[in-house]
């Protein structure tokens, strides 16, 4: 029988979400101590050791670009939960390779299968899809955004404990939390994707090619396009190049980086849970994307000349209201393009995102690399900067100023006789 529509507290809810943390904790627990296992590895500087940093982000990127399709059309052709739990036992048996990798090539091995195995955000979305009813099933994604910053708290925060035990101690627990994961849904997960509905598994059709094209179809969408492209690129200077800056800059060991992510991510995940929807609801789309923009570009400005560790977290203060960018460029191309072009054009946007998350780490590793050796370590923030302010103020001359000429114009016309 087909599956009916189902409350937003299915079962299957708690137990997908908790495999998203889980991908989440497992990338950002190994991330305070990448700088020594590189450096001890290849017996390198810290500067050499950022470049290969940034090549081994690539990898983990470059993996989930091309497995997320798969695995999306894998969970529609043999239903969610295998894909799931071989997906993450997959997860722990790689991160127990990455415990013992004697070599940086073996460290980059693993790095490219967990981002293989970590791209259960597909199957993850399906699950909700399967069990939410259509008018709840927008709040119940949100729970994904929420999973996405609880996992960047706690990974490395976590991350930063463990490493007093070793550099490696971090994927050791890695692999055991996926390892539980992946027995819990043995044993709890149920099967949301009715037989009736699974279609045939064709692996020319599982690319991310065909996702761009329905971004043509959007209207004039290209400024937004261009300025969300720019946004993740920048952004992606915290996760590849913020555990080499602060060691370099404050020589800060691993739990006071671990700490000082964590911060980013609690902030970030309370101005998503109270501040984004109250301020979107009184700017408007466009203007929050361009304040939430604005806030993140002044933060990492700030941070390429701050001079004490404590004016990080300071700073910060202002740059977590960068979390209205996602909703508020989101909803803003939304309403670009009809019902029938949802989907397709949020594909597209994962796709772009894949891009970035290939290339921004290689642009902010080089940067700093480049920086710490002419006397300037605070490049990679600089650019990353820079790339945010010009994304801000793309929205700001192409979509909010004609926006505000269009509507004054419709104001001058109702009001002439």
């Amino acid at each position: 029988m087909p599956i009916p529509a189902l409350r937003f507290g299915h079962r299957a809810v708690p137990i997908v979400l908790a495999a998203v943390v889980i991908d989440v904790i497992g990338f950002g627990i190994v991330m305070p101590v990448l700088p020594t296992l590189i450096t001890r590895l290849g017996h390198l500087d810290l500067a050499a050791a950022t470049r290969v940093a940034g090549w081994m982000l690539a990898a983990f990127a470059i993996g989930q670009f091309f497995a997320g399709p798969v695995l999306g059309h894998l969970g529609d052709r043999f239903g969610r939960r295998p894909v799931l739990i071989v997906a993450m036992v997959g997860f722990s048996m790689d991160y127990l390779l990455m415990a013992v990798a004697p070599t940086l090539a073996w460290l980059f091995v693993g790095r490219a299968v967990a981002g293989i195995a970590g791209a259960t955000f597909g199957p993850a979305g399906a699950v909700i899809a399967d069990v939410t009813e259509p008018a709840r099933r927008a709040a119940t994604y949100g729970l994904l955004g929420a999973a996405f910053g609880i996992g960047f708290i706690v990974g490395p925060a976590l991350g930063g404990l463990v490493a007093s035990l070793g550099p490696r101690a971090p994927f050791v627990v890695a692999a055991v939390l996926a390892a539980l994961n992946a027995a819990s849904m043995a044993l709890f997960l149920p099967e949301t994707l009715a037989p009736e509905h699974r279609r045939p598994f064709r692996l020319r059709d599982a690319h991310v090619v065909g996702a761009f094209r329905p971004l043509f179809h959007a209207g004039n969408a290209a400024p937004l396009l261009v300025a969300w492209f720019l946004w993740q690129l920048g952004s992606v200077v915290y996760p590849s190049t913020w555990a080499f800056w602060a060691t370099i800059r404050f020589g800060w060991d691993a739990t006071a980086i671990g700490w000082s992510l964590a911060w980013v991510g609690l902030l970030t995940v309370l101005v998503q849970l109270f501040v984004t929807g109250r301020l979107v609801a009184r700017l408007g789309e466009r203007l929050a994307a361009v304040a939430g923009l604005g806030c993140a570009s002044a933060c990492l400005l700030a941070y390429a000349f701050v001079t004490h560790g404590w004016q990080v977290y300071a700073f910060f203060l202002v740059g977590a209201f960068g979390a209205l960018a996602y909703p508020a460029l989101n909803g803003t191309l939304s309403r670009m393009v009809d019902a029938t072009r949802q989907g397709a054009l949020q594909g597209g946007i994962g796709s772009m995102n894949s891009v970035a998350a290939v290339l921004g780490p290689l642009l902010a590793s080089q940067s700093l690399a480049w920086g710490t050796r002419h006397g300037f370590d605070g490049a990679a923030f600089a650019v990353a900067g820079l790339l945010l302010f010009t994304a801000m103020a793309i929205i700001a001359v192409f979509v909010v100023r004609p926006a505000a000429a269009k509507s004054a114009a419709i104001e001058t016309g109702a009001a002439s006789p």
